[in-house]
């Protein structure tokens, strides 16, 4: 791949000088929220640990298979959907895989049981950690090299934004109602996310009149057997281990580690949220204007140091 991107971005001189369009800002804010929904039905597990494991009678590492078999489906079903996800317009397969994560999702908010509960987190992880992709691979197709910093410190924030308000809320609903109410709600955000990108987002179909002449699944060989490729992903993947080696457990180590009552913890969820809203979009300035590498490092530096004292 160039700089310029093979499907067709938005953007031309004048909307350069006058900022995102309508449309444009748009589908940005229906981006961020696709990935509100989905990033916060994988971390509500975290702050859940400590209700979850007495209200289900299951033990810590029954919970650690729960969290775990979200990331495993996950990857299976990314590793599968690598091969033809370019052959399909974004938006419908985006539509497609929304839809059985929410099905996912009312199958944990309907679980009396651990099975039940393992069995919905599967399902959520076959669909749902596709969508991540497909939302990056809008970005992409959408926005010009120059603004994609800018446009994914923007989409980031849904991280942040469920720490600020989906986790203090889904505690809250937690401790006044029961656990099943937090994926109720989940469901109910994705159904009005789903009837958005129905009818208002327009199709992304440009990559289609590339002409497509390989197998999907010799596409995905030669795409992982790229170097500079096997690189990016093998850097991604010790990320995401690194980092959800601590999530799932932060919620239980807090409480009973540290000695803080479950009630401070929207608190604590809440103060680290924020930060973060503030610093994405912040990140993804400094990274179309310093560039992607040297702000990755500078990152990734800040983040160890910042590991070694949490724990």
């Amino acid at each position: 791949m160039t700089e310029q991107t093979l499907a067709a971005p938005i953007d031309d001189q004048q909307e350069r000088q006058r900022g995102f369009s309508r449309y444009q800002a748009l589908l940005i804010a229906l981006l961020a929220f696709t990935q509100f929904t989905i990033i916060l039905d994988f971390i509500i597990m975290s702050p859940l640990g400590a209700i979850l494991m007495p209200s289900l009678n299951i033990t810590a590492g029954q919970f650690g298979v729960a969290v775990s078999a979200y990331a495993f489906s996950a990857g299976l079903s990314g590793i599968l959907a690598a091969g033809f996800a370019d052959r399909f317009d974004r938006k419908r397969l985006l539509l497609f895989f929304y839809v059985g994560f929410t099905l996912g999702t009312m199958l944990c908010a309907a679980a009396q049981d651990y099975h039940v509960l393992l069995l919905g987190r599967i399902v959520t992880g076959l669909f749902g950690g596709v969508i991540g992709s497909i939302v990056l691979a809008i970005t992409t197709d959408l926005f010009p090299l120059h603004l994609r910093g800018r446009v994914m410190g923007f989409i980031q924030t849904a991280f942040a934004a469920s720490q600020v308000l989906g986790i203090p809320a889904g505690l809250f609903l937690a401790n006044h109602w029961n656990w099943h109410v937090c994926f109720v709600a989940i469901v109910v955000l994705s159904i009005a996310a789903i009837a958005i990108i129905a009818f208002a987002m327009e199709p992304v179909d440009a990559h289609l009149k590339l002409k497509q002449d390989r197998n999907p699944f010799h596409h995905l060989i030669a795409t992982v057997g790229e170097p500079r490729y096997t690189l990016a992903f093998a850097v991604t993947t010790l990320l995401a281990t690194g980092g959800y080696m601590l999530m799932p457990f932060s919620s239980a180590f807090t409480v009973h580690n540290l000695g803080i009552d479950i009630t401070h913890l929207p608190t604590i969820y809440l103060v680290s949220g924020l930060f973060s809203i503030v610093t994405g979009p912040l990140v993804g300035r400094a990274s179309d204007a310093f560039g992607k590498y040297p702000t990755f490092v500078f990152g990734s530096v800040v983040s160890v140091i910042m590991v070694l004292i949490y724990t």
